[in-house]
């Protein structure tokens, strides 16, 4: 799924990219897409609650919501924040509520919106916990899919892209905090994260 891009010239990230792999205008399409299909799919249902999992799905909640009111669905947001620990750096499956949700969702139909589904662990979990609060019914969007990454399946409706089991940064994504207002999604450089 490699694409020639051209990133901006003279950007401070331009040198620690390898590639892009999904572009500014292919996000920009795919979540278009995502929102019509979203918005045909819960026309009955009067409005959906979009929860968004900080920080990574900042950019993509934003941009869908938008989307989803454009298609002429009115939404609702909320956020949390969850994070998995454990003595590896990849995910763990063992989640720490970092922010719970603002209010209480028995009886809503709820749409996760994350940036990016790899392990699946604490999508996995999370999507127990928000069940156990009785939500009507309780699916995801996610923008980004790892399929050669995913340890436990995790039932994603709408998937925007299957990507590579590579470390990508931009348009959310972060490394140390970095890259994540990138308006593109990108291999960062092996250099930039692995020391000698």
């Amino acid at each position: 799924m490699r694409h020639a891009c051209a990133m901006a010239d003279g950007s401070w990230y331009d040198g620690d990219i390898d590639d892009v792999i999904v572009s500014e205008e292919q996000i920009k399409e795919k979540i278009s897409d995502l929102a019509k299909q979203v918005a045909d799919d819960y026309r009955a249902v009067e409005s959906v609650l979009l929860v968004g999992v900080l920080k990574g799905a900042f950019m993509f909640m934003a941009d869908f919501a938008r989307e989803m009111g454009r298609h002429g669905h009115p939404v609702e947001l909320e956020f949390m924040a969850v994070s998995s620990y454990g003595q590896r750096a990849t995910s763990s499956g063992v989640v720490r509520i970092l922010k719970d949700l603002d209010r209480d969702i028995a009886g809503r139909h709820v749409i996760v919106v994350e940036d990016i589904v790899d392990s699946g662990l604490t999508l996995s979990w999370l999507l127990r916990y928000l069940q156990s609060r009785s939500a009507a019914s309780v699916e995801v969007v996610a923008l980004l899919r790892k399929p050669d990454a995913i340890q436990v399946k995790v039932p994603v409706k709408y998937v925007g892209f299957d990507i590579p089991n590579e470390f990508v940064v931009g348009y959310g994504l972060d490394y140390a905090e970095r890259y994540r207002e990138l308006p593109y999604v990108g291999v960062l450089k092996s250099s930039v994260y692995v020391r000698a």
